[in-house]
């Protein structure tokens, strides 16, 4: 098999262990598991043999058989033997990486009959149960059920028909077992791909498995970067990075997915680009285009050349459309020309033959896969994602992945895409059954579902494949963990899910009862509104019919109002929730927390929204806090809990709860904006002074600095968002001192942003004035020629500003003096002409309010005053610059004029006020400077 795992810990045994334990180690990796199984240490652990310690541990005394594995498990390796002589054999240390081993060969033995294939050349239960249970079809159906339950966590029930569910149970009962813990440091590794596995059998991640997970992780990565030097394997570090970026990706932890990514190629010093060439997709296509396509070559590749044809490969299905290409036809079949990108190609990229790329290995090709796993995650699904996700998949297929579970993994990867194009949906559903079918024919034979029952054969529309043509145990099973290869019932379901989107709603039903998911066929027939039809199938796995004859019940009409079942199904907190979505019954939601014993975090999520709609927001907060508690890395909780403490006026809490959010995706726009818009209300921390008393000149740390920083992290993201940057202005405004830099930049995207609509409403006139004014009276004078401040305020007023302005005065004024601090009079003046006209051509004034006719005054004597100091000055601007023209010789005379006008038009209704006294009294001075 190659296994990275085994090789590390092969790599790591002492050379007497080495020694013992190597045919049993080679025997794994050949895929021969039940030999491991036969050993008489194992058939001891697993019953069928008793010593004098374990002769009276019986099954029955246990409340299941995972307790009676592990019951015998610490009795067994409780034995220790003090004499030095002793052969390796019977030393507690054999012991315990034997059963180590044989734990790692039942986690294969489950992936090979539920993910990979071929089948299993044994039956699990025969191997595994105590000889009663297995020929027992009660018995045996009876403890792969409680086996099922005690795979339960958080509220969230694992999937009940996975067959030989004993494989996985045995080898998570023996890595959890402390001594293997404390002397068998690998299992950790193998414990973590266990507890991934389990997760995965779940209907939705369990927060509890989640953490353990992740704990985990960490001292893998620990183990690895301390010892990782000592080993041959140079890869080995890529293997974990790949398999932490496939439990990243399983999580939406995206962002980690794709650091984790990003980091194997570059150890790997593998080179790829997804770039663009001009290409023909279509027969008829008469002009090239830019086609993306993804050039690669692995490190180790010197030459180019296609994959082995004699290799094993699932079935590929051709596209046999009468319009599009195979294959994107490239005009040239060179990279070195016609590459659309910002940077040259590296010189091993820009040589490779387009129609011939080289082989990759198979882990560069896993690299790429998840890539494209990672891209579909993050983004959201749009035809842009996924024209940037198949130019992946495309390459693997096309260069031919040396590896049958990669390639299987490339044909779902591209399937996907392709069920969302119209040319290629058909070839796209096809693909993705062909790879049911396969995996269907590849897991079947002796498995058995949890009830103890054969699996059904499903036929299917390709021959199944002859002995030979399939591939091997080993290759299959080798980068199963970084590819985070989907079950059989999940290729099922998601086929299920592929035929709702096509409209093939009883092809979607029959797969999902035949599954027995009842709780994806009640939302499949809710999402085509027969709510009636979903209820009746949630209530049936719920309560028992009406009139208590279950036997006797038409599925079709009854309603299924009977008493609760007895035990409740694993599934019920899932089940009630969905009655509660139906219903909108906020009972069902509650319900399904307690059936959980209050660890179902969903159903108080759902209550959280339920009581948020009714803008109950105390209930919300409480709902949502409660959820967090039970499951901490929930993002849309987190955010919806800050928004509830906002409505609130907690604005502490509601700090915390967006802090929380940002930590989890920094990424997130809304939750950086809202968190500064709670930092906005908070007190200032205080230091204290040297008599250990509150100061308030000692301000450690202001929020609205902070406030700030959050309002600039959510304007880099959402750049587009009109709200964040208004807000961004008025906080850099009112900090101490104000961010005159951000202040600039904020009003400037405003103008780009609503400038074409809203004209000069966009423009904050207060806040530019103290911009304009903070400017002229910087330090070294208002320069407009040197980098600075003065500059950047100058450009925001003549690029974004200015051909805004239609009647605002104060605009008018402020720019004014802009111009006249940088020696531009005549332009100043011109500013103070518009902004009289502007006031003076407002309709009716001067019989409006005496308000409005006192403002007219004022913006008079303010272009009267404008006329005194500037029309005297040399022109400095235009053609007239330095002939010693002036910048208006009659000032005089427009000053006289402008008063007259408004005097006489508002003599009839304010000739006895304070402001035409004022008019009455510069018009004198105009007239004694003659």
């Amino acid at each position: 098999m190659g296994d990275v795992l085994l090789n590390f810990f092969r790599g790591s045994l002492p050379d007497e262990l080495a020694s013992v334990l190597g045919n049993t180690i080679k025997t794994i990796e050949s895929g021969n598991f039940v030999t491991v199984f036969q050993k008489p240490e194992v058939q001891l652990l697993l019953g069928h043999e008793d010593d004098d310690i374990t002769r009276d541990v019986r099954l029955a005394d246990f409340p299941s058989w995972n307790d009676f594995v592990f019951h015998r498990l610490g009795l067994i390796l409780s034995k220790r033997s003090d004499d030095p002589d002793v052969p390796v054999e019977q030393t507690g240390a054999y012991r315990q990486n034997l059963f180590f081993l044989a734990a790692v060969a039942a986690l294969y033995a489950f992936l090979q009959t539920n993910v990979t294939g071929p089948p299993l050349p044994f039956k699990s239960e025969d191997v595994l149960l105590p000889k009663e249970v297995a020929s027992s079809t009660t018995a045996l159906g009876k403890l792969r059920a409680d086996l099922v339950v005690s795979l339960n966590a958080d509220g969230v029930a694992a999937y009940k028909l996975t067959p030989n569910l004993e494989l996985l149970c045995l080898a998570e009962t023996v890595l959890v077992s402390p001594p293997i813990q404390k002397y068998v440091e690998h299992s950790f590794w193998a414990r973590l791909r266990v507890n991934f596995i389990h997760q995965r059998l779940l209907s939705e991640p369990a927060p509890s498995l989640q953490k353990a997970i992740y704990d985990d992780l960490a001292t893998v990565e620990r183990m690895i970067l301390s010892r990782a030097q000592t080993q041959e394997n140079t890869d080995l570090h890529v293997h974990f990075l790949l398999e932490r970026a496939a439990i990243h990706t399983h999580h939406s932890f995206d962002k980690k997915a794709r650091a984790d990514l990003d980091q194997a190629t570059s150890e790997r010093k593998f080179e790829f680009i997804l770039t663009g060439l001009m290409g023909k997709r279509t027969k008829y296509q008469q002009k090239d285009t830019s086609q993306l396509l993804v050039l690669a070559r692995s490190a180790d590749s010197q030459t180019n050349g296609t994959s082995d044809e004699k290799a094993s490969k699932p079935v590929k299905l051709d596209l046999n459309d009468d319009t599009l290409f195979e294959s994107i036809s490239f005009t040239s079949p060179s990279a070195s020309t016609e590459v659309q990108t910002e940077s040259s190609l590296p010189a091993s990229l820009a040589s490779l033959d387009l129609e011939n790329q080289p082989k990759l290995d198979p882990l560069d090709s896993v690299i790429l896969l998840s890539l494209a796993s990672s891209i579909t995650n993050t983004n959201p699904a749009d035809g842009i994602t996924r024209e940037e996700t198949i130019p992946y998949a495309t390459r693997v297929l096309e260069g031919g992945s040396s590896n049958w579970q990669v390639y299987t993994q490339a044909l779902l990867v591209r399937s996907r895409v392709e069920g969302y194009k119209t040319r290629t949906m058909e070839r796209g559903l096809l693909q993705l059954q062909a790879l049911v079918d396969q995996v269907i024919a590849d897991t079947s034979g002796s498995n058995a579902t949890a009830d103890g029952e054969s699996d059904t054969q499903v036929t299917s529309f390709l021959p199944k494949a002859k002995d030979g043509e399939g591939a091997p145990v080993n290759e299959r099973l080798r980068y199963v963990f970084s590819l985070c290869s989907p079950s059989r019932w999940e290729l099922e379901a998601e086929l299920a899910a592929r035929w709702v989107s096509v409209g093939g709603l009883r092809s979607a039903l029959e797969i999902y009862e035949r599954l027995e998911m009842w709780a994806e066929a009640a939302l499949c027939w809710a999402a085509t509104e027969k709510e009636g039809k979903a209820r009746r199938i949630i209530r049936r796995q719920l309560f028992h019919a009406t009139n208590g004859d279950d036997e006797a019940a038409d599925p079709d009409e009854e309603k299924w109002e009977g008493a609760e079942r007895d035990p409740p199904p694993g599934e019920a907190p899932r089940f009630y929730c969905i009655l509660g979505d139906i219903d909108q019954d906020l009972s069902m939601y509650e319900k399904a927390w307690d059936i959980s014993g209050k660890r179902y975090a969903r159903a108080q999520r759902s209550l959280g929204q339920r009581y948020f709609a009714r803008k109950d927001y105390e209930k919300a907060a409480e709902a949502y806090s409660l959820s967090l508690k039970i499951n901490a890395l929930n993002h849309p909780a987190w955010f919806a809990l800050g928004c509830a403490n906002l409505e609130l006026l907690r604005f502490k809490d509601a700090v915390e709860a967006f802090s929380r959010c940002v930590q989890l995706d920094d990424q997130d726009a809304e939750a950086w904006s809202n968190m500064a818009a709670a930092l906005l209300h908070l007190r200032p921390k205080l230091s204290t002074n040297d008599d250990g008393e509150l100061s308030e000149a000692r301000v450690t740390s202001h929020p609205r600095t902070d406030a700030l920083k959050a309002f600039k992290r959510a304007a880099a993201l959402k750049h587009d968002s009109y709200r964040i940057w208004s807000n961004m202005l008025a906080v850099a405004a009112s900090t101490t001192p104000p961010s005159w830099i951000d202040m600039v930049s904020a009003q400037r995207r405003i103008c780009e942003l609503r400038g074409a609509s809203d004209g000069e409403a966009c423009v904050d006139a207060e806040l530019l004035e103290l911009l304009v004014r903070h400017a002229v009276q910087s330090e070294g004078g208002f320069d407009i020629s040197k980098p600075g401040l003065p500059r950047l305020v100058n450009e925001l007023v003549e690029k974004h500003i200015k051909p805004l302005i239609t009647v605002s005065p104060a605009l008018w004024a402020t720019l004014a003096t802009l111009y006249m601090h940088s020696n531009r009079p005549g332009s100043a003046l011109e500013c103070h002409e518009k902004a009289w006209r502007a006031v003076t051509s407002q309709p009716n004034w001067e019989t409006r309010t005496e308000k409005e006719w006192d403002a007219v005054v004022q913006q008079t004597v303010d272009l009267v005053d404008a006329y005194e100091t500037l029309g005297p000055r040399e022109r400095t601007e235009g053609l007239g610059a330095g002939s010693g023209e002036l910048v208006a010789k009659d000032w005089k005379f427009k000053a006289r004029s402008a008063v007259r006008s408004v005097m006489g038009k508002g003599k009839e209704m304010w000739e006895d006020s304070a402001g035409w006294d004022r008019l009455k009294e510069r018009l004198e001075e105009l007239k004694g400077r003659e």
